[in-house]
This record gives C-alpha cells, structure tokens and sequence, in this order.
C-alpha cells in the first residue's frame, strides 16, 4: 500500500475521531435532563438509522451496477484467505459488529457510573487499541507491531493524564474536565473496571468485523448502514424505555441531530473508510484523538480549566500518535502499516 493511501486513510480516521470528540459538548449544551444511557441509546437508534438510509440509498442507485454486492480484490482475497473470520458468514458478520456497538453503551456508562467519570473513561478508551491489537493478533496471526506498542502505550498515559486520574492520586486537582472518580482509589468497583474492559473489548469487536466485511469487499457505505442499523434495532427499546421528556425540547432534539449526524453518521463513515486501508490496532490507536479533541472543546467552549494534568496529557497523546503516524527518514515502506497485519509499524 502506498504512503500517500495509508496518510490519507490516518487522516479519515483522525478526521472521525475529531467528531467522535464532539460528543461531550454537545450533551453538556443540550443534553440536560437526558441520562447517559437514553443519550447514547438516541445517538445509536438515529445515527443507526442515518447510516442505514444512506446505505439503502447508495444501494438502490447502484443496484443495477452489482452496488449490492462485494467487490472482492485480489489483495483482500489473499489477506482473507488465513483467519477464522472468513468462517463466518457476511450476515453473521454485521450481527457480531452490531452487538459490539449496542453493548459497548451500557458497558460504558455502567463503568463510569460505578468509577466515576475519569476512571470508567480512562479504562474503556485506553483498552480499546490494546484489545484491538490482541485480537487483530490472535485473529490474522500477525503481531501490530512494536512502534504500534510503543505509541498505544505512550497515547493512554496521555489519556490517563487527562482525565485526571494522575493529579487524584497526588492529591491535585483533576483533569481539563475537573472529572474524578466516585471516591478514592479505595473505593474502585471491580465491577465497574470489568465494564469498562467490556466496553473497550465491545469496541474492538465491532472494529475487526467491520475490517472482515471490507476485507470481503464490501463498500465503507453498506458496511456501516448494515452494522449500526441492526444496532439502532437492538437499541430502540433501550431508548423507549427511558425517560425521554429532553427529547421534545429544542436543545434536546438539536443535541440529537449533532450525535446522529455528525457523531454517528458522519465520524462512522469516516472511520470506516480509513479502516478500509489500515490495520484495526492502528486504527484503534488513532481514536485516541477523541479525547484530546474533547479536553480542548471542554477548554475553549465550556471554560473548564487547563491543568498540568491536562498539559501533560495533551503533550503524551500528541507524542503517542506522531509516534504512529510520523514516516521515519529513510524507511518510507515502513511508516504505515499494511492493512491487516500491521506488520512495519
């Protein structure tokens, strides 16, 4: 794969993650009243739905042109040929995908409401790429690869240093967000950390049988409608299920409008077109973005403070992904990954 592809496809992931980072401003602008769970239930239910339309859409204006069906390459083939996933059907497939993106929600904040804020959003982010890249491992048979180790490890030291979970433990004051845990560090719930594991394990489900379908040819477009519309199935009666009075509110119904388009439809179409040409871990990696993109909205639109925490953090993930996406002088073959084995990184 070319530099210039794989640049382009790390911008397209960055470029989903900047969205994915918009989260949290939209709810603290909008989303009052709104429980954590029902926000992401309506930002899974609408983006879902989003994504699928436009999929259904894509398929009927291309259906005569075989827009349906997978275009398998030769290079897909080949890279498809070696892993267990081929074993599973495409339906099965977006099943798999679609369970991994409905059960990372209440994962998520059933951590976060156990640990608090901080801590429940440090282990699901910061699990994330190094679940990813142990199953892209055990799954492809291919290890991401040192530099990539290196710049996850570097990137949620980053994220821990955000969200404050450094400045606690001495005593400081917490991250760029004033986030901290429910209690001291004696009163972590293991089962909390379990869910946020879960949570980070659920995303890097959802992110290897995103990359099989691609790998079997399957269109960016026709991958995300079908994933997260069967998700937007499963998490309807999550959503009717809730209290849903912020919902009818102007603020609440922009909100939603904000999480669907931008934070859903938009961030996942991004990401899954970067994915197409990059290897999960790496993928996965880039993501971290997504709070740095949050700590600075948090700084410049909600007026949070700016700690050495939050410095400090910024300067380790900005570290973390040049490390990952900086070419090195002289080794231009090995400043990409290829798209399933990581294998130069």
């Amino acid at each position: 794969m070319a530099v210039s592809e794989a640049r382009a496809s790390a911008i397209l992931v960055a470029a989903a993650a900047v969205c994915f980072g918009t989260t949290g401003t939209a709810q603290a602008l909008g989303g009052a009243g709104a429980s954590a769970l029902s926000l992401g239930a309506a930002r899974v239910v609408f983006g879902g739905a989003l994504l699928a339309l436009i999929a259904v859409a894509v398929g009927v204006r291309g259906g005569r042109s075989g827009e349906w069906m997978p275009r398998p390459t030769s290079r897909a083939a080949s890279s498809a040929a070696g892993h267990p996933l081929r074993l599973i059907a495409p339906l099965g497939l977006v099943v798999i995908g679609a369970l991994g993106v409905a059960a990372y929600q209440p994962a998520f904040f059933t951590g976060t409401s156990q640990n608090g804020v901080a801590v429940g959003t440090l282990v699901a982010l910061g699990s994330a790429p190094v679940l990813t890249g142990l199953l892209e491992w055990a799954v492809w048979r291919k290890a991401p690869g040192r530099r990539w180790a290196i710049a996850t490890g570097v990137a949620a030291l980053g994220v821990a240093a955000l969200s404050g979970v450094f400045a606690e433990a001495f005593g400081g004051a917490g991250g760029a967000g004033g986030v901290s845990s429910a209690g001291g560090a004696g009163s972590i719930s293991v089962a909390g950390l379990f869910a946020s594991l879960a949570a980070g394990l659920c995303y890097a489900v959802y992110a290897l049988s995103s990359k099989a379908l691609l790998e079997r040819g399957y269109s960016p477009t026709m991958t995300m409608g079908a994933t997260f519309g069967v998700a937007a199935l499963v998490m309807v009666p999550v959503l009717v299920g809730s209290d849903l009075a912020w919902l009818v509110t102007p603020r609440g119904a922009l909100t939603v409008g904000w999480l669907a388009i931008v934070t859903t439809g938009l961030a996942y179409t991004l990401f899954a077109r970067g994915l197409k040409n990059l290897a999960a871990s790496r993928a996965a990696t880039l993501t971290l973005i997504e709070p740095l993109t949050a700590t600075a909205l948090g700084i410049a639109v909600l007026h949070e403070q700016f700690t050495l925490s939050s410095a400090i953090g910024v300067a380790l993930l900005t570290a973390g992904l040049a490390i990952l996406t900086v070419s090195r002088r002289g080794s231009r073959a090995n400043a990409f990954v290829s798209p399933v084995s990581g294998e130069g990184v």
